[in-house]
């Protein structure tokens, strides 16, 4: 594909680009990637249809200003079915729009991604907290698909998932045929799945079972407990039932095993709040306050024009990796000139979920615990679960 006009020498990366070692900058605990071109593209809505590109740029995707989106028209930046267009083009139905972009990811923790079993046709990983499982929202490099991609030559897998923010087990199929078994597995009940997690309190010593509806609200990125309203009233929310055990406690913290039996949108999380011992670094679920950091970067909204403003990272003390790591800046870029998007603010950790073991009819696989899950002298290693 070629660039658009002042772009000579720009490589536009498209998904046939694969992730490469030489991607990745490590800095300051935390996994970046290097800025690179890509080619956002979008068809028109039929709501769309009849604005002029500048206007649809304006009025749908608010993280930039009018002026750049008169810019990017003018320097082919935008364009409409491949072909450059004057800024008061009126788009019509179904076109393909085309945004020409510097693309900078999101940074991530920069744990390890560790291979635990590499089988003919499974392969297994300990996932680090915070790096999303496959590409989504302004995410695509650094994801555990891409860097297992770039690192250990691992494509294609078909998997499981785990939330951004959660660490553990990850199993992947290395063809259809076992990503099928898995499947058919998944849906017939016959699969058992293992959870820690550190909570606040003393939990309870015997097995807890709590049984409610989970509902989730897609807008906010977070689910609450509906349970039934009373006089025949049905609770809303998808069905949910978790099994939890105290592993061991410090008086202050307890490290919970967690066995759902469904799986549910943040159903562990959900309802370890409902019993009253929250996660302890849940920020989510602490408390009634909605905590956007633990979706950020997610939202597919994001697709065509990255959530930031029109002004230069520099200006927004966005300083977590500087200038020197090897990438040529871009003139247009509103995240220049720093390896990071506008609007992270590096204080992210990850959530004190980890996922240690997932048992089907015929096998089982098993993860590490993390260190957070070793309460003093306490070891979680000794403890037949």
């Amino acid at each position: 594909m070629a660039a658009p006009p002042g772009g000579a020498g720009i490589v536009w990366q498209t998904p046939a680009n694969p992730p490469e070692p030489h991607d990745y900058v490590i800095s300051n605990g935390r996994r970046y990637v290097r800025p690179y071109y890509f080619e956002f593209i979008s068809h028109v809505k039929n709501r769309w249809a009849g604005k002029t590109i500048v206007d649809l740029f304006t009025d749908e995707f608010k993280g930039r200003s009018r002026e750049y989106y008169v810019r990017a028209v003018k320097c082919g930046r935008l364009q409409v079915d491949g072909q450059m267009v004057h800024k008061d083009y009126v788009v019509k139905s179904s076109q393909k729009i085309s945004h020409f972009l510097h693309r900078h990811e999101p940074p991530v923790l920069a744990g390890d991604i560790s291979i635990l079993q590499n089988e003919v046709d499974v392969v297994t990983i300990c996932k680090p907290p915070s790096v999303p499982v496959h590409p989504c929202g302004q995410y695509r490099k650094n994801t555990v698909v891409g860097i297992l991609q770039a690192e250990h030559g691992l494509t294609p897998l078909f998997l499981h998932r785990l939330d951004r923010l959660v660490s553990g087990l990850l199993i992947f199929a290395k063809n259809a045929e076992r990503a099928e078994r898995f499947r058919q597995q998944i849906e017939a009940g016959l699969l058992q799945k293992e959870y820690v997690a550190k909570v606040v309190g003393v939990f309870p010593d015997g097995e807890q079972t709590v049984d409610a509806n989970v509902n989730f609200n897609a807008r906010e990125g977070r689910s609450t407990v509906e349970i039934g309203g009373g006089a025949g009233k049905e609770a809303n929310g998808k069905q949910a039932l978790t099994r939890f055990q105290r592993i061991c406690t410090d008086g202050t913290h307890s490290i919970v095993l967690c066995r759902p039996v469904t799986g549910r949108t943040h159903q562990i999380r959900v309802h370890l709040k409902y019993t009253g011992y929250p996660i302890a670094n849940d920020e989510l679920y602490l408390s009634g306050d909605f905590c956007p950091r633990s979706i950020k970067g997610t939202s597919a909204g994001t697709e065509m024009a990255p959530s930031d403003s029109d002004n230069s990272a520099a200006d927004h003390g966005n300083k977590d990796a500087e200038t020197d790591e090897g990438f040529d800046t871009d003139p247009m870029c509103t995240n220049c000139p720093n390896l990071a998007p506008v609007g992270y603010d590096g204080d992210e950790e990850g959530l004190w979920l980890h996922c240690v073991r997932y048992t089907g009819p015929d096998w089982s696989y098993e993860c590490p615990y993390p260190d957070w899950a070793f309460l003093g002298s306490v070891s979680t290693k000794k403890m037949k679960l």
